[in-house]
């Protein structure tokens, strides 16, 4: 989808005209369309400077409002209901700043406005995706998982923050809640039966998995919470020229779990995490944090589950419903990682629930 117009390319231009230092006068180059409606134009000064012009009209539905209860987020919509950022460019503006502050290298906001939707960011460069590196082989696997680990025991050691603020603007950090998981979750029950040309779950299944369901978040809800960035993968993760590990995509930031991090990072559905790295990067943040492994497995098994369920029925609904088959090539490892969180034996009623409802899950051959 595109929301490039005259009026928006005018706006460029006064916004970059605005920030100065050349940057008005810098040639640019489109970059791919970001998965949500945020796109990027890579800039060029004429010093050979370059930085990322984020251009995020506010198009989508509203972001949840702090005080909102689960019936005015219902109302509102998608983003109130799993408490998205709505693509706000102040969210990635004063989370950036919030993790710059703990010593993480998240780009560095050079110009800003809100209200049109625009930010001048730092440019970390081309081809540094964790992902690209190690599938190319310039990198091994093992090291930059353990750097990951690294930098997400320094985010979750530090305290968490209710509110950021930053020159008269501020962005609250919400609980990701009960209503978020339910709804995210749901995904499962609305699209993976779809997979084997069913529809949704319905009738006596349907009760049965909403109370599996709600067990599993009185589960997570019971965690200890933190600073979570969501998006953590080896996707949005840069290993750049120093040394240091580069942040994108966290304007989605909750108040979440450091296991929802983890299993972000260590169960990659786009990836085979190889189980080297996965155990480099969980041994590397426990050691870090002086966290205890047998409860933390539980944890990321609960956590690990929620979010595979949400995973699973998303790339269900982007087949069957949005006529996109390619995250087909992506479902098998997705199956396999739910499948393996629910081995856990406090996933035994889900567990037992999803062999019955959708057997194939466990048939998955990644």
């Amino acid at each position: 989808m595109s929301f490039v117009t005259d009026t928006r390319s005018g706006e460029i231009d006064a916004f970059l005209l605005a920030a100065g230092d050349g940057w008005g006068a810098a040639r640019r180059q489109p970059l791919g369309q970001d998965a949500s409606t945020r796109r990027y134009i890579r800039l060029f000064r004429q010093d050979g400077a370059t930085a990322l012009l984020m251009d995020a009209p506010r198009v989508e539905s509203e972001p949840c409002p702090p005080d909102a209860d689960p019936a005015t987020r219902a109302k509102m919509g998608w983003n109130a209901m799993t408490r998205l950022a709505a693509s706000r460019v102040e969210a990635f503006a004063l989370i950036s700043e919030h993790l710059r502050s703990l010593g993480l290298r998240a780009p560095k906001v050079l110009k800003l406005d809100a209200e049109r939707g625009f930010a001048l960011i730092e440019d970390f460069g081309d081809n540094r995706e964790f992902a690209r590196l190690i599938e190319s082989g310039r990198e091994a696997e093992v090291p930059l998982y353990k750097a990951a680990a690294e930098r997400l025991a320094t985010l979750h050691k530090a305290s968490t923050p209710n509110v950021l603020s930053l020159e008269g603007l501020s962005w609250p950090i919400l609980d990701f809640d009960a209503v978020a998981l339910g709804a995210n979750a749901d995904l499962y029950a609305d699209w993976l039966p779809a997979e084997a040309g069913k529809g949704p779950l319905v009738g006596a299944v349907r009760a049965r998995w909403e109370v599996e369901r709600n067990a599993l978040i009185e589960q997570a809800i019971s965690f200890p919470r933190s600073f979570t960035l969501r998006d953590y993968h080896a996707e949005n993760l840069l290993w750049l020229p120093d040394g240091d590990v580069g942040l994108l995509d966290f304007q989605d930031a909750v108040i979440g779990w450091d296991a929802w991090d983890l299993a972000m990072l260590t169960q990659d559905a786009r990836r085979a995490v190889s189980p080297e790295a996965a155990e480099a990067a969980i041994r590397t943040f426990l050691d870090l944090t002086g966290q205890e492994r047998t409860a933390f497995d539980e944890r990321l098994a609960v956590i690990g589950t929620l979010n595979a369920l949400r995973i699973a029925g998303v790339f269900s609904r982007l087949q069957h419903r949005d006529g996109k088959p390619r995250y087909g090539d992506f479902q098998p490892r997705q199956l396999s990682l739910l499948a393996r969180n629910l081995s856990h034996p406090s996933l035994a009623g889900m567990a037992a629930f999803v062999r019955e409802a959708t057997p194939f899950v466990f048939e998955a051959n990644p």
